[in-house]
């Protein structure tokens, strides 16, 4: 500040005729004494009277402007108190949040950019290197407590989760650092952020070091992150890779050579100067009366060159240029406010008297913007802010055993979103002399074909990962949802991409379709061997007493039967959904039908045996084609109504199993299958019974007890079929149905037709009349 008080003093073009003066005072970094130093100001007291020879004073106000505090706590008091009396106060270091707010701190600048600021640089560093898992640690006072909780709301928006928070007493006992050490040790998180100052960091970096925890990725503030005592040997293991944001750096020309030329001096005014003086050289200065207390006189010509400290490393300043840019934002506030009118301005803002108030020089501070001579525009946004830059520090080893603080990125809150952090990723030294950036995750991200899931009470960076269910996947890492694959298409195994459903549906090629064929194609051979047999024995008097012509219309339709199964089977097409039950349904009926009427046949042929009636002659071929054609019409009526009003159409059924698609045909209307399936069952019951009630005719007449055993078999067959059709999955529906319709055909031919054929055949002297009548001799 000295300095570049001195610098503007000696500029003929800034402030010309004015020289600034100043006055500095002690706040110990402490509540108690930083408001007693600001009233001491206000009230305008001082240790040295002036003279009746002082120059006069542009200020109506004892000190017109302030430049401090370093400390936010108590910066917020002193702001407070300056405000009501509208005196600026521009601090260099305090960087809390809390000081943003205008209708508590009217008065307050600064030239260090706020915390809010750092905090959105600290989410974008953690963010760039997927950092999600991380530890916080910080003290009870404003800087650290607003800091803090600024970082965990924005980590929290971006996705990211505080591990921790450990707060650092500011009187620790060894018994309180070691418990957060312990803390420390027992976390999975692997990069810790501190918002503190390196003098509260010493006791729990001791305790660390001591124990030789390392492996941490330490996160500093701008408060520590070029605290060269925390650079120390000691402390090299565990802090060595630190990354953090700090102030621009610059080199002041001629500010080294100014702190170089400082001496101690028996002025009260040099109080501070001659505590420095006697603790850089360890010596004690003899000025009012001062005893040496055991330690070497201070010449007070000592050379500061011939020592190394951070006071005499000037190159780069970073926290003394805040204080640089103060003074001179105060020199531009002030030479503007002394140029000015009421003409050029209004009334409030110009000095019309000889002298100025500082409510007066605040309102020009507000409106300072200029640029410096290192390129920098300096100037404050509505709240009193600057323009928040940083640099980006890396705690590297210099082969020397020390440290260096190296510059591997910066971050201008001035830019656009995306553009404002840049980083040298591949000059950065990690902790532990890693090559690698650290990872710290409270749960590795979800592999591709997974999905997280959440663990209640937990925060939300630690979750479990479960697989995608069937027919979902994932083909990034860390989903959060699972994604439905299209229509027809299925997850593979893996669950990490869709392939194409696998077709399924009852083809001719296949092992089953294959067999289904053969039993159709035998049957129909079967059916059409008996017909031969019939044919070539139609003159035989066993042919011609089981009606011929029925017989031959039987074995038709039980042909019909046999191929109407080869519908079902192939690739279902819109006109095989629709002939395949009617197929059925119209040939068993027309079987059905020729089966009941060779039972009335018979029953009506016993009857007029044995009684003389004429029924039969009533009931001749003519009315039994016009029965078997009745009972089929209805079946025929029934199946087009059904067809026409709501048909079976193709239908990709995707429910089955994962990754198949079943091929099927859909009914509409599920009733119209039962009511034809029910009115085949209707024409059996009543053929069951009829042949039932003739079933102990006498051996002459045997056809009943064929009829009712080959019903027998038909029933069996249809009423397991119904549980077994309503449980099978997939092309195994058309399987059972199939099997069914072959079941049932085959126990018509063989009961039926069999015991026929063999006399035929192999028992050719029962083929005759006699035969026939019973009345042969065996």
């Amino acid at each position: 500040m000295v300095f570049a008080i001195e610098e503007i003093n000696m500029n003929p073009t800034l402030l010309p005729g004015v020289t600034l003066g100043y006055r500095i005072l002690d706040s110990c970094d402490h509540v108690h004494t930083s408001l007693q130093s600001a009233l001491s100001l206000i009230n305008g007291s001082s240790e040295v009277e002036e003279s009746a020879s002082a120059p006069h004073c542009l200020s109506r106000a004892p000190v017109p402007a302030v430049i401090g505090l370093a400390s936010s706590t108590p910066t917020r008091a002193v702001a407070h108190i300056l405000g009501r009396f509208e005196i600026p106060l521009i601090s260099y270091f305090a960087t809390c949040t809390c000081l943003t707010d205008k209708h508590v701190y009217p008065s307050f600048l600064r030239t260090v950019p706020s915390d809010a600021f750092q905090v959105q640089a600290l989410v974008q560093l953690m963010a760039h290197f997927g950092w999600q898992w991380v530890g916080t640690i910080g003290t009870d006072e404003d800087y650290s407590l607003y800091g803090i909780q600024a970082f965990t709301e924005l980590m929290e928006e971006w996705g990211g989760c505080v591990a921790f928070h450990h707060t650092i007493p500011k009187m620790p006992t060894p018994k309180q650092i070691s418990a957060i050490a312990d803390a420390l040790e027992a976390s999975t998180a692997r990069v810790i952020l501190v918002f503190a100052t390196e003098g509260q960091l010493l006791k729990l970096l001791s305790e660390i070091a001591r124990r030789n925890l390392t492996g941490w990725q330490w996160v500093a503030s701008e408060a520590w992150v070029t605290a060269k005592i925390l650079a120390a040997p000691e402390y090299q293991s565990v802090l060595s890779g630190t990354l953090g944001f700090s102030f621009r750096g610059i080199n002041i020309s001629g500010l080294t050579e100014f702190l170089l030329h400082v001496k101690p001096s028996p002025d009260p005014r040099s109080v501070f100067t001659n505590q420095f003086w006697e603790e850089q050289f360890g010596c004690r200065l003899t000025y009012e009366g001062n005893e040496a207390l055991g330690q070497p006189l201070c010449s007070g010509l000592e050379d500061l060159r011939l020592v190394e400290s951070s006071y005499t490393s000037a190159t780069p300043v970073r926290v003394s240029y805040n204080v640089y840019k103060a003074v001179y934002a105060i020199a531009h506030a002030l030479h503007s406010l002394l140029e000015c009118t009421s003409v050029k301005s209004d009334q409030r803002g110009c000095n019309t008297g000889s002298e100025f108030t500082p409510g007066q020089l605040l309102y020009h501070l507000k409106k300072v913007n200029f640029t410096n001579q290192f390129g920098e525009k300096v100037y404050f946004d509505h709240n009193g802010e600057p323009v928040p830059l940083y640099d980006i520090i890396n705690w590297q080893r210099d082969g020397k055993g020390g440290i260096r603080f190296q510059r591997v990125g910066s971050y201008d809150g001035s830019s656009p979103r995306g553009k404002q952090l840049e980083l040298d990723d591949i000059s950065i030294q990690w902790a532990g002399g890693q090559n690698r950036v650290p990872v710290s995750l409270c749960t590795l991200p979800c592999l591709p074909g997974t999905r997280l899931a959440r663990q209640p009470g937990q925060p939300s960076c630690c979750f479990d990962c479960l697989s995608c269910a069937e027919g979902e996947y994932t083909n990034t890492s860390g989903a959060t949802e699972c994604m439905k694959c299209p229509m027809y298409y299925w997850s593979n195994p893996e669950r990490m991409a869709c392939v194409a459903g696998i077709e399924e549906f009852l083809s001719f090629q296949e092992i089953m379709g294959i067999i289904l064929i053969t039993l159709s194609l035998l049957g129909v051979a079967a059916a059409s061997a008996v017909s031969i047999v019939f044919f070539l024995y139609r003159t035989t008097p066993i042919v011609k007493a089981n009606n011929s012509e029925l017989s031959f219309l039987l074995l038709l339709s039980l042909k019909l039967c046999f191929l109407c199964s080869l519908v079902f089977m192939g690739r279902p097409s819109k006109w095989s959904c629709q002939a395949r039950q009617a197929a059925f349904g119209i040939s068993f009926v027309l079987c059905i039908s020729c089966i009941l009427v060779k039972t009335i046949v018979v029953l009506l042929a016993f009857r007029s045996t044995m009684s003389g009636s004429t029924s039969l002659k009533r009931f001749g071929p003519p009315q039994q084609r016009a029965f078997i054609f009745g009972c089929t019409a209805g079946q025929v009526i029934l199946c087009l109504s059904w067809l026409a009003l709501a048909p079976p159409y193709p239908y990709k059924n995707t429910s089955y199993q994962g990754g198949k698609i079943v091929l099927e045909c859909k009914d509409i209307w599920p009733l119209g299958f039962y009511l034809v399936l029910g009115y085949i069952g209707l024409l059996s019951c009543v053929c069951f019974v009829l042949a039932f009630l003739g079933r102990k005719l006498p051996d002459t007449f045997n056809e009943a007890k064929l009829i009712t055993f080959s019903m027998l078999i038909f029933f069996a067959v249809w009423i397991s079929f119904i549980p077994a059709y309503n449980s099978s999955p997939g092309k195994y529906t058309v399987a059972v149905e199939i099997f069914a319709i072959l079941a049932s055909a085959f126990g018509l031919l063989f009961c039926i037709f069999a015991p026929k054929c063999f006399i035929i055949l192999m028992r050719p002297e029962l083929n005759t009349k006699k035969g026939i009548t019973g009345k042969s001799i065996k």
